[in-house]
């Protein structure tokens, strides 16, 4: 019975009810009960106004997969943000309350606003979406690498030029977004950034064979060897070479060329070439070591965890940073750009502001 009411409460790790053995059968006698925190909630006008656009946005908020292009308002956004601190995170209903359906639709309007406010991969492509540049890079190649349409090599330098031309704030925070651990859905939309299904190789060559192809492309082999100077790891401590923020662009400069990386799963970060050292023969060591400079170099993992702890930090102030600029008044009115380090004089919510200068 439970499972006709939402299918959706099954293989959740905490969902809407209390325990079975829970002595609370009524709603008078449940604390935080969603119908209880609703009308608390009624009566402060802003959280009333924030619940009801959210409860409007529902199916746009709720059905899209991981892969595809986000088609979540940035109002929507806003709500959600709004509704964070609200009586109704957190509450819950009881197996046996009355008006368990209510209570429900209440509960997965919060829970959806919770996921949203999480899926931090989610806010920073909205970011890309408000930007007309990065938007239309992204679409861009969205195309061009899309299983209909799927030609490799301009898949490949549609991706070239998106990471080349995108803003670097747009680019980093696109690939470069934290996900919670458990969160899937967060960690697919940051792996299908660059398209994996069309921008990676169907079968995995020999990584020595990659690498004598990228040799024979002046780009590619420029862009390897930048890669390698500046992500040498200094000692298993992770220390660069040279600075981390050299090493990222290093390796973002690899995406579209025959040594494209990327994440190789969505519950993790780490990434690697999509090829293999298998039949190496006597160059076996000379195989292993190129491409664990990918898969095993402390130099690029720290400096992906200290972006994405950066990209993280950006979205736990509830105030405006003096670095932060507001893209939906640069795309409404071009005149007012802000500059980069001037403070924000537009009182907007963090789903709609960007850092414009990186450490």
């Amino acid at each position: 019975m439970l499972s006709t009411l939402n299918p959706r409460m099954q293989g959740l790790p905490s969902g809407p009810w209390r325990s079975l053995g829970d002595p609370l059968p009524t709603e008078s006698r449940l604390m935080n009960s969603c119908l209880q925190a609703r009308r608390k909630c009624q009566a402060d006008p802003t959280c009333s106004a924030a619940y009801h656009h959210l409860d409007s946005c529902t199916s746009s908020i709720s059905t899209p997969l991981p892969s595809e292009e986000p088609s979540v308002p940035a109002d929507c956004l806003e709500a959600a943000q709004q509704l964070r601190n609200s009586s109704l995170i957190g509450c819950m209903c009881h197996r046996r309350m009355k008006n368990q359906v209510a209570c429900l639709d209440i509960y997965w309007t919060v829970h959806r606003a919770r996921s949203l406010d999480s899926d931090l991969c989610l806010k920073f492509a909205m970011l890309c979406t408000l930007n007309d540049k990065c938007d239309r890079l992204r679409k861009a190649y969205g195309e061009a690498c899309s299983a209909p349409h799927c030609q490799r090599h301009v898949c490949l330098r549609q991706l070239l030029t998106f990471f080349e031309k995108a803003a670097e704030p747009h680019a980093q925070g696109l690939l470069l977004c934290p996900c919670a651990p458990n969160d899937r859905g967060c960690g697919e939309r940051r792996r299908n950034t660059i398209a994996p299904n069309c921008a990676l190789p169907p079968v995995a060559p020999n990584c020595l064979e990659l690498r004598r192809l990228c040799f024979s492309d002046p780009l590619c082999r420029s862009r390897l060897v930048d890669f390698q100077t500046h992500c040498h790891p200094m000692d298993i401590l992770g220390t660069c070479a040279t600075e981390q923020s050299r090493c990222l662009r290093a390796y973002l400069g690899l995406i579209g060329t025959a040594m494209t990386p990327n994440f190789v799963s969505n519950v993790n970060t780490s990434v690697a070439l999509s090829c293999t050292c298998r039949g190496s023969g006597n160059l076996q060591e000379e195989c292993e070591q190129l491409e664990g400079f990918f898969s095993h170099n402390p130099c690029l993992t720290e400096a992906i965890a200290a972006k994405m702890r950066f990209h993280s930090q950006l979205f736990s102030q509830d105030w405006p940073h003096p670095t932060f600029a507001v893209m939906a008044h640069q795309n409404e009115n071009p005149a007012v750009r802000l500059q980069p380090w001037v403070p924000s004089l537009f009182s907007c919510t963090l789903p709609l502001i960007l850092l414009l200068s990186l450490w």
